[in-house]
C-alpha cells in the first residue's frame, strides 16, 4: 500500500507529511507538487518525515528535483524527524547538500492540496520514474553508477508505451 502524503501551502510556503512507505505509487501527486514549484518562486519547502517509514528511488528522485529547484532559489529543503534510516537513504544519494534535517516535529498550516493522489497512466509512471532516476544522477555524480541501467530500462519503458499509443 502506498504513503499517504499531505501536501498543503500557506503562501509560498509548501508543507508536505509522509506517512508510511513512499514509493512510485504515491509519486503523482508529489510530482504534482514538483511541476508546480518549478513554475513559481516560493520562500520555503518543509518535509516531516516522522511517520515514513522509507523511501524508494523514485520517490527520492522527486525530492531531489524539488531540492534542486529551492537550491536555484538559494534554498533548503527542510526535513522534520527523517530518523536514521531515510536520512541514510537520503544522504546516501547525495542529497545532503540539498536538505536540513531538523529534529522535532514540522509547524505548518495553510491550504491542503493534493491529499488524493490521482491515478497516473502507465506512460506517465514509466516517465516519472525515468524523470526521478535522471534527477538523482543530477543531484551526485556517484548515482549514475546506481541507477544508470535504471535509466536505461526506464527509457526503453517510455519509448515503447509511447509507441503502443501511438499506435492505437
Amino acid at each position: 500500500m502506498a504513503a499517504s502524503i499531505l501536501i498543503s501551502n500557506s503562501g509560498s510556503d509548501y508543507f508536505v507529511t509522509v506517512s508510511g512507505r513512499a514509493t512510485f505509487e504515491c509519486a503523482p501527486q508529489f510530482r504534482a507538487l514538483q511541476q508546480s514549484l518549478e513554475k513559481t518562486e516560493f520562500t520555503s519547502v518543509s518535509m516531516d518525515l516522522g511517520d515514513c517509514t522509507g523511501m524508494d528511488s523514485t520517490f527520492m528522485g522527486i525530492i531531489a528535483a524539488i531540492a534542486i529547484r529551492a537550491r536555484s532559489l538559494m534554498l533548503k529543503i527542510k526535513v522534520y524527524q527523517a530518523g536514521d534510516t531515510n536520512t541514510k537513504l537520503l544522504c546516501g544519494l547525495g542529497l545532503k547538500k540539498y536538505l536540513d534535517f531538523l529534529d522535532g516535529p514540522m509547524n505548518s498550516s495553510g491550504e491542503v492540496w493534493g491529499s488524493t493522489p490521482k491515478q497516473e497512466s502507465v506512460l506517465d509512471a514509466a516517465r516519472t520514474i525515468l524523470d526521478a532516476h535522471r534527477t538523482l544522477m543530477e543531484a551526485d555524480e556517484s548515482n549514475v553508477a546506481k541507477f544508470g541501467k535504471v535509466v536505461e530500462l526506464a527509457e526503453e519503458d517510455v519509448k515503447r508505451l509511447e509507441k503502443e499509443n501511438t499506435d492505437k
